[in-house]
């Protein structure tokens, strides 16, 4: 059974009630605290968190869930109940997979599903070099990048073109071994150390995303005979 754990001082079960998230299948567990979070993160392993922007030490909180092995590869979701605030940016470096803004609408489902039902802790190594384009405030860059991991959700690059949190990125990549090129657009999520930078995948073309279901499935399979 999925599960989730709702970190927060305040009850959100009115404004979750009606998502994913609160659904008779998702187990949930509530922690008021940066502490008794990081304790329930490594005990239970959730397959989600949920965190309030509004929660003291809520940076930290992220921070120690992507350094701690235990916890890494879980997804990270903040919620926030008013406009955009600095701290969501700080966030997202931290390595939260996103901010999700109440009330919640329909969209909200749809992005759930990938950070709950799809198995996240998949990956592949992608050792290959591929094009981008980023979208900036300056205007749209190209550059090129090298695939370190792929995930059914996104991939991990490592370019020497500077990207941000938040820049959207138009992405081109070959699939070895199943000669499928992947094309879509992704955002600029975390950034993962010196020159690498998690992307969230939000619009693949065609068939891309099964693709990449089937190819980290693929890799998986290989790699555990």
């Amino acid at each position: 059974m999925p599960s989730a754990l709702i970190c927060t001082q305040w009850s959100l079960d009115v404004e979750l009630a009606e998502t994913l998230l609160w659904r008779d299948e998702i187990e949930r567990r509530f922690v008021g605290d940066v502490e008794g979070a990081l304790v329930s993160a490594r005990a239970s392993k959730p397959d989600i968190a949920v965190v309030d922007r509004d929660l003291p030490d809520a940076v930290r909180l992220v921070r120690e869930l992507r350094q701690d092995p235990r916890t890494r590869r879980l997804s990270v979701v903040v919620v926030a109940r008013t406009d955009f605030e600095s701290v969501e940016v700080d966030l997202l470096e931290a390595g939260a997979n996103a901010v999700f803004r109440l009330p919640a609408g329909p969209e909200w489902d749809d992005r759930l599903v990938r950070l709950v039902a799809v198995p996240v802790r998949g990956e592949a190594r992608l050792p290959v070099q591929f094009e981008l384009e980023a979208r900036m405030a300056s205007g749209v860059h190209a550059a090129v990048a090298m695939a370190i991991n792929l995930s059914v959700s996104g991939i991990l690059i490592e370019t020497d073109f500077d990207l941000h949190v938040g820049d959207d990125v138009d992405l081109r990549f070959h699939l070895p071994e199943m000669e499928i090129t992947v094309v879509g657009c992704g955002r600029v999520v975390r950034h993962a150390g010196r020159r690498r930078y998690g992307i969230e995948f939000y619009g693949l073309e065609g068939e891309g995303s099964e693709a990449v279901e089937r190819y980290v499935e693929m890799v998986e399979t290989t790699e555990a005979r």
